[in-house]
């Protein structure tokens, strides 16, 4: 059962209030005021409702207050019952919007993407070139009450008792379940829910999309040894060191097989890769409508990964082009190279972006995309960029607010947003990717 709140002096932890409920707000909750005026962070439910609202964070000091709401007083229409039994307050807090029809979950999340243009950029839908949509990705549009199974990647937390589980939201604490029903196919048949795992802090499995690759990768508690793993499916497995974060093979390969753009790419090491199957596609596909890459074309894809947009990049600049991909991490670097070893004007530089882009003494491009993590690029990385002359940008995005104030500073660079489009690569949960083409706002006006 999920542990009573620790409460302190003044904590309002356990209070509860009945409210009507307001909009949606970025972060997965609505927002809802008390009588006597406190602002409300309130999960579990939609807009219009009227609810009972518990507080689960927050003490007589607080700017806003979180809550959930425990008592539905009066529904909205898309509310539906959350499918999965580990949905609701104190529950698992891996997804958000289980108790909205998919529609309604596409409208929230098209909600806030509006209010953090308009807060954080002081654009519109159509400044952004934006139809304000959210589209589904392929094959997930399914009935109220269906959950698509979608997620590759799963971090499992451990609890004492070595059972896997999910965290509770905003809390260390473990959610056991016995299924995920937003796990991919790949992921369920491994069995993981079903091992004793003592020892471990968390296990991470892994089913790539495009091959029978599967792979855990399991965080040991310290001075703990690794069990024998033993799944329902053959798995390779790697291990993260307790003393210096680094993640190594323990048995099979250090790496997966995922494919996308006609291509198969290497990912090592428990390393990024879009985590919906189709999201690979649907974002290159999107990235290339916009970009219209040229033959003999220069192009920068910044924070690459393996490789992915670098990869697209080449094949659609031909021998004539050049692409020069810049990623931080080191084994991604190993893994871009290897994927992009046989474009002959591709060249993957490790570091970060803000660091190793001026040192390479480019003074212009001809394109530019970059996915960066989800605090965004940032003020000065955004202006450099701005000086490049780039025809057009592609800017690859996971957080709303994060793609908001950088489209921001884009614009006091001289670049506007000539189309956005929206994809619900996270079903159930407030996540949302975006894609935003940009190009020098003189050519607009």
């Amino acid at each position: 059962m999920p542990q009573e709140p620790q409460t302190s002096p003044g904590s309002l932890v356990g209070e509860e209030y009945e409210v009507e409920v307001g909009p949606v707000a970025h972060g997965g909750h609505c927002v809802a005021r008390t009588e006597a005026g406190r602002v409300l962070f309130v999960r579990h439910t939609l807009p219009g409702e009227r609810v009972v609202a518990r507080v689960t964070h927050g003490d007589e000091t607080s700017r806003f207050l979180r809550a959930d709401a425990v008592e539905i007083l009066d529904a909205a229409k898309d509310r539906v019952p959350a499918p999965c039994p580990y949905a609701g307050p104190g529950r698992c807090g891996g997804c958000d919007w289980q108790h909205a029809k998919p529609g309604a979950q596409r409208r929230l999340k098209g909600e806030v993407i509006a209010e953090q243009l308009q807060h954080l950029a002081g654009l519109t839908p159509e400044q952004a070139g934006w139809d304000g949509t959210v589209a589904p990705a392929p094959g997930d549009k399914l009935p109220a009450g269906e959950v698509p199974a979608w997620r590759t990647r799963v971090q499992y937390a451990v609890d004492a008792d070595g059972h896997a589980g999910l965290r509770r939201h905003r809390s260390h604490e473990v959610e056991p379940v016995e299924h995920c029903m937003i796990a991919a196919e790949g992921v369920s048949e491994l069995g993981v829910e079903r091992r004793d795992w003592s020892g471990m802090e968390s296990v991470e499995a892994i089913a790539a999309s495009g091959s029978g690759d599967r792979q855990v990768v399991l965080t040991p508690r310290p001075g703990a040894r690794l069990p024998l793993v033993e799944l329902d499916r053959p798995v390779s497995v790697l291990r993260v060191d307790e003393r210096d974060g680094g993640v190594h093979r323990v048995h099979g390969r250090a790496f997966v097989r995922e494919r996308a753009d006609d291509h198969t790419w290497r990912v090592g090491n428990g390393g990024f890769w879009q985590v919906h199957p189709k999201a690979a596609d649907t974002l290159v596909e999107a990235v290339m409508q916009g970009l219209l890459p040229r033959k003999g074309d220069t192009a920068l894809d910044l924070y690459c990964g393996v490789g992915l947009f670098a990869g697209a990049l080449a094949d659609r600049v031909g021998d004539k082009g050049a692409v020069l991909g810049i990623e931080v991490t080191k084994r991604a670097v190993e893994d871009a190279r290897h994927n992009l070893k046989d474009f002959d004007r591709v060249r993957v530089e490790q570091g970060k972006v803000e660091q190793v882009l001026p040192r390479t003494g480019i003074t212009e491009t001809d394109l530019i995309v970059l996915d960066p993590p989800r605090a965004g690029a940032g003020k000065q990385t955004v202006a450099r960029l701005c000086t490049l002359g780039a025809r057009r940008i592609a800017y690859v995005a996971c957080d709303p607010a994060a793609l908001a104030r950088d489209l921001g500073y884009f614009r006091e660079g001289g670049y506007r947003v000539r189309v956005m489009r929206a994809f619900d690569l996270f079903p159930m949960t407030h996540h949302v990717e975006c894609v935003a083409i940009l190009e020098p706002a003189a050519k607009g006006s």
